[in-house]
């Protein structure tokens, strides 16, 4: 799939997301939070819903949190529009409430289409609901800087889960905010090691896509990947 391929299929999930009335959570949301960034980046954060001003703006961690979590993603040498933010369940529980398991069920439709057509090499669970989609069974107090094998049923072929906590987990009491930045340190180890699994599993065209020798290392420190649609068999080039 070329770069303007995966944008139009984004993008028609994204008026599906607009349009969707499959749970609850329509009746009362200003407007539908689909998700937004870079349709070609190696990462995806997923977070759990969209709060009051993703309700009103229509856009993903807009808030205090999206300040922090922007922070956090600049702390590595990445920029947010280098990466794909969206949330388990699309549009605002009322009172910011934790979204219940019918709605998420309900919305995992568009979350599993998204997770095919950007075919992250890691997805960062942000809070506790996206653990579970993509981690079920782990405790986040546990296993956040961590990563785990993500179950292609989630809609990612290959790819792995890096655990992190909300950026809400620092807002609440300042004195956790180390804790993000540390875990958050460890992430682009995280994208070069799932590369590596990559080669591995399909060495002749994950060597290609990623113009390394399957045998050569990669260091965590490289940036992150973009598919270019320069050819029909997306070559990824560095930026």
């Amino acid at each position: 799939m070329t770069a303007a391929e995966r944008r139009v299929a984004l993008d028609a999930i994204a008026a599906e997301v607009r349009d969707c009335t499959r749970c609850r959570l329509h009746e009362t949301r200003t407007k539908a939070v689909p998700g937004e960034g870079d349709p070609d980046t190696e990462v995806v954060f997923v977070g759990e819903g969209p709060g009051e001003n993703e309700d009103r703006q229509g856009r993903p961690f807009v808030g205090a949190s999206g300040a922090l979590l922007t922070e956090l993603i600049e702390s590595v040498g990445w920029t947010r529009p280098d990466v794909f933010i969206t949330n388990v369940v699309k549009c605002r529980p009322p009172g910011n409430r934790d979204p219940q398991p019918d709605e998420i069920g309900a919305c995992s439709v568009h979350l599993h289409h998204q997770m095919e057509v950007l075919d992250p090499a890691v997805v960062v669970t942000v809070g506790k609901h996206s653990l579970e989609r993509f981690r079920p069974g782990d405790r986040i107090s546990r296993v956040h800087g961590t990563t785990r094998p993500i179950d292609p049923a989630t809609g990612v072929r290959d790819g792995l889960a890096f655990a992190m906590y909300h950026p809400a987990f620092a807002l609440y009491q300042g004195s956790n905010r180390p804790t993000l930045f540390e875990d958050m340190a460890g992430l682009p180890g995280a994208v070069a090691a799932s590369r590596q699994r990559r080669i591995v599993s399909d060495p002749p065209v994950a060597a290609q896509a990623a113009g390394t020798p399957p045998n050569d290392a990669i260091e965590p420190t490289e940036p992150l990947v973009t598919r270019s649609d320069t050819s029909d068999t997306d070559q990824l080039t560095l930026f």
